[in-house]
């Protein structure tokens, strides 16, 4: 008898956006607070979210349009970091700080500067840091 057996379920519906555009336009709502937060100008915002300032201001503004997959992938990457962040420091205002703060791990450049390299795997880079030192990896 095989070890194994064969199950039989329904088809699953598959997507090729794991989010949907209602989350991807919640995470950019809290995005805009959290760059408050950070302090992170709307150049900055937009280059983080690989977005032309004027569209990054209409979206501010009015809502966003529609988040492409790569766009929903940067706001993840900015919400696991701000999540992260809160659990590594115990006063939300040092992790805000932290995010300009020269650091040891990207020699001298703050987490700022690293993401401001524009590209998705900038701020993989930093948030990949966060979740070791939170000790998920």
């Amino acid at each position: 008898m095989p070890v194994l057996e064969r199950i039989e379920t329904a088809p699953q519906e598959f997507s090729a956006d794991p989010l949907t555009d209602e989350e991807g336009a919640a995470m950019f709502r809290a995005a805009i607070n959290l760059f408050r937060l950070w302090g992170v100008t709307d150049t900055e915002a937009a280059t983080l979210l690989d977005l032309p300032v004027r569209t990054f201001a209409r979206w501010k503004a009015g809502g966003p349009g529609r988040i492409s997959r790569d766009g929903k992938a940067r706001l993840s990457n900015l919400i696991g970091m701000h999540k992260a962040l809160r659990i590594i420091f115990r006063e939300p205002k040092q992790g805000y700080d932290w995010v300009k703060k020269p650091n040891a791990a990207f020699a001298g450049r703050s987490a700022l500067e690293i993401m401001l390299g524009g590209e998705l795997t900038d701020l993989m880079r930093a948030r990949r840091l966060l979740d070791a030192e939170r000790g998920l990896w």
